[in-house]
C-alpha cells in the first residue's frame, strides 16, 4: 500500500487555474490534473503540517469573545487524535459520522479526521429540529455523531429510533447519553496513518431538499474538493494571493461554507477565520471584517442585503477586502453598486448546487460583470442550456441549465436512492432543475426553478418535507407549501392550511403551528406566512396544484 503522505498531490502551492488575462485565454489553457489516489484530509492538513507546521490554519472567535489560533501542525495532531478516538469506538472505512456543530475548530478537524480514516462525513445544521435530524441520521445509518450539549439533547429525544448510532461525543462537556469529546481525545495518540483513498472514493453526504418526498443525501467523492477549486479561485479573482485571509458567515454544515470556503482555503494553506453568529448582525459583520483583517469573504445575498441597511460602513470601520463573492440568488444592479461603494471591489457572483457546485462564476479580474447574470462557465465545466429532450439550445433561448459529465465536482449518487440519481441525469447531462438563458458570450442568467423548490436566504427548501411536518400537527387537515417573493430573502415559505374540524383560524394557532415546524424541522424552513383556507386546488387524481397557489400570489 502506498503511503499517502509520501504521495501528496503535487499542486501544493499552485492555483488550479492558470494565469490568464482574458476569459478566453483561461478556457484555452486550463487542464484538469487529477490524481488516482487523493484524500481530502491529507491535502488540506497533513501536506502543510509536514512542510510548514507553524503555518496558521484557523483563527476562531468563541462565543465569549476569546480567540484561539490553530496551526496546520496542531490541526494534524487533533485530527489524528480524533481519528484514533473514532476507530477505538468501532468506526471503520465507509462508516458514516455525523458532525452536528456550528463554525468551531472541532468541526474543521472533525471533518479532516473522518476523511483521513476513509469514513464518510455527514454535516448537520445546528438549527435542525428532531425530525430533520432523525431522518438524516436514520437514512445515513450514522454510527457516531460529534456535537455539543444542545445537539446531544436533541439526539437523546430520538436515540431510540437510531439503532445504528453507537456513540455521541459532545465538545462542551459530557451530557446525558454522550461522552466528553475532549476528555476522550486526551487518551489517544496524535499519530495516525491516513487511508490511501482513491479520488473516486466517497467522502461526505450532504442532504439537499427536492420537490417531493424527504431530502436526498448527495454522496460526494474526495475529488469533489479538486472540482471546487477552479470556481473558488475564479470567484475570488485568482485566489489565493499574498496576505489573503477568508471568512464567511455561511454555516459549515452546508456545501457553501464547507467547500466554497473552509476546505479550498486549507487546500491552499490560507488562514480561515471562524465564528458562530447566533443571529446574523450586519454591524457585527462589518466589525468582524475589520477586527480580523479579512481579505476575502463569501457573503450570501441575504447577508449583503442586511449589511446594506447599515449607514456609511466604509466611514465607520477600517476594513480592506480584496474580494467579495456571493451566490445563491442573482444580485441586482443596485446591490452591486452598493458593494462597489462600500467594499471598494465588485462582488463576484457564482452559481452551483449541492450536487454540482461552483460551476459558474464572474471574475472581475479578467472579464466585465453584467448585472443580472451569474457569470460564465468555470473552466473545466461544460455547461449548456437544454431543451426538454436534453439537447443544447441556441443563445438567448430559455431552457434548463445542464452540466456535462464526467466532471470531478459532480456527486457520485444520491445515498440509497438509485431512482432519484437516475432522474438527475439525461444522457451525459446533469439536470440542475434551474432554468436559464445563455448569451452569445457565454454569460448565464438564472430565470427560476422548473419545479417547486423554494430558494430562501440561499437555502433550497423542499415543500414536501414541510408539508409532511405540518400534517403531523393535530390542527392541520391538509396543507400546501409554496415560496412567495420577499425583498430580503428572495422567497419565503407560505403555507396554505385547511384545518381539522374543531379548530378555528387565529393568530395564536398560526404562531403555534410556526413554532411546531421550527422545533420539529428547522428554523429556516418554518412558514413565515400562513393562510387558513377552506379548500386547496387539486388535480382530478387528488394531487395539490401548487402552481395554482403561486398564480394566486
Amino acid at each position: 500500500m502506498i503511503n499517502p503522505i509520501g504521495n501528496l498531490w503535487h499542486h501544493r502551492e499552485q492555483n488550479m487555474l492558470p494565469t490568464a488575462k482574458t476569459y478566453t485565454q483561461l478556457l484555452d489553457t486550463f487542464e484538469w490534473h487529477l490524481p488516482t489516489h487523493y484524500n481530502i484530509g491529507v491535502d488540506v492538513c497533513d501536506k502543510w503540517a509536514i512542510t510548514e507546521p507553524e503555518r496558521l490554519a484557523l483563527i476562531h472567535k468563541a462565543d465569549d469573545g476569546s480567540v484561539q489560533r490553530f496551526t496546520f501542525g496542531r490541526l494534524q495532531q487533533l485530527s489524528n487524535q480524533t481519528a484514533n478516538l473514532l476507530q477505538a469506538h468501532g468506526i471503520a472505512l465507509g462508516d458514516r459520522v455525523g458532525i452536528l456543530l456550528p463554525q468551531t475548530p472541532e468541526t474543521g478537524y472533525g471533518h479532516v479526521a473522518v476523511y483521513k480514516m476513509g469514513a464518510i462525513a455527514v454535516p448537520l445544521f445546528v438549527l435542525f429540529g428532531v425530525d430533520a435530524l432523525a431522518y438524516r441520521l436514520q437514512n445515513s445509518a450514522a454510527k457516531a455523531v460529534i456535537t455539543n450539549q444542545v445537539g446531544a439533547a436533541k439526539i437523546q429525544q430520538i436515540r431510540h429510533t437510531l439503532p445504528n448510532l453507537q456513540v455521541v461525543f459532545t465538545v462542551d462537556g459530557a451530557a446525558p447519553g454522550s461522552l466528553d469529546f475532549h476528555a476522550e481525545l486526551a487518551n489517544h495518540t496524535d499519530q495516525f496513518t491516513p487511508v490511501n483513498s482513491l479520488a473516486d472514493d466517497p467522502a461526505l453526504i450532504i442532504y439537499t431538499s427536492g420537490t417531493t418526498g424527504a431530502p436526498k443525501g448527495a454522496l460526494h467523492a474526495h475529488r469533489t474538493l479538486l472540482g471546487h477549486l477552479p470556481g473558488v479561485e475564479m470567484s475570488h479573482n485568482f485566489f489565493p494571493q499574498p496576505a489573503d485571509r477568508i471568512w464567511t458567515p455561511a454555516d459549515w454544515a452546508w456545501i457553501g461554507g464547507l467547500y466554497d470556503v473552509l476546505m479550498p482555503a486549507w487546500h491552499h494553506g490560507i488562514t480561515v477565520v471562524s465564528h458562530r453568529f447566533a443571529r446574523f448582525d450586519p454591524e457585527a459583520a462589518f466589525q468582524f471584517l475589520a477586527d480580523f483583517e479579512i481579505r476575502n469573504t463569501f457573503l450570501p445575498p441575504t447577508a449583503l442585503k442586511m449589511m446594506r441597511s447599515v449607514k456609511e460602513p466604509e466611514k465607520r470601520w477600517d476594513f480592506n477586502l480584496r474580494t467579495v463573492a456571493s451566490g445563491g440568488e442573482t444580485l441586482g444592479t443596485e446591490l452591486l453598486e452598493w458593494g462597489r461603494k462600500t467594499f471598494g471591489v465588485t462582488i463576484n457572483e457564482f452559481y452551483g448546487q449541492t450536487e454540482c457546485n461552483m460551476i459558474v462564476s464572474n471574475c472581475t479580474a479578467i472579464m466585465p460583470e453584467k448585472p443580472g447574470v451569474m457569470g460564465r462557465p468555470v473552466p473545466g465545466h461544460t455547461l449548456a442550456i437544454l431543451d426538454e429532450d436534453g439537447q443544447p439550445v441556441a443563445a438567448g433561448t430559455l431552457g434548463q441549465i445542464g452540466v456535462k459529465r464526467p466532471n470531478p465536482v459532480i456527486f457520485l449518487a444520491y445515498w440509497q436512492n438509485p431512482e432519484a440519481t437516475q432522474n438527475k441525469f439525461l444522457g451525459d447531462w446533469l439536470l440542475t432543475g434551474d432554468m436559464g438563458v445563455m448569451d452569445d458570450e457565454g454569460y448565464i442568467r438564472f430565470v427560476g426553478r422548473n419545479d417547486d423548490v423554494i430558494i430562501s436566504a440561499g437555502y433550497r427548501i423542499g415543500p414536501g418535507e414541510i408539508e409532511d411536518c405540518l400534517l403531523r400537527h393535530p390542527a392541520v387537515k391538509i396543507t400546501a407549501v409554496i415560496g412567495i417573493p420577499d425583498h430580503l430573502r428572495n422567497e419565503i415559505v407560505k403555507a396554505y392550511i385547511v384545518l381539522e374540524d374543531g379548530y378555528t383560524p387565529s393568530d395564536s394557532l398560526k404562531q403555534a403551528i410556526q413554532a411546531y415546524v421550527k422545533t420539529q424541522l428547522a428554523a429556516h424552513e418554518y412558514p413565515r406566512e400562513i393562510a387558513f383556507v377552506t379548500e386547496l386546488p387539486l388535480t382530478t387524481t387528488g394531487k395539490i396544484m401548487r402552481r395554482k397557489l403561486r398564480e394566486l400570489e
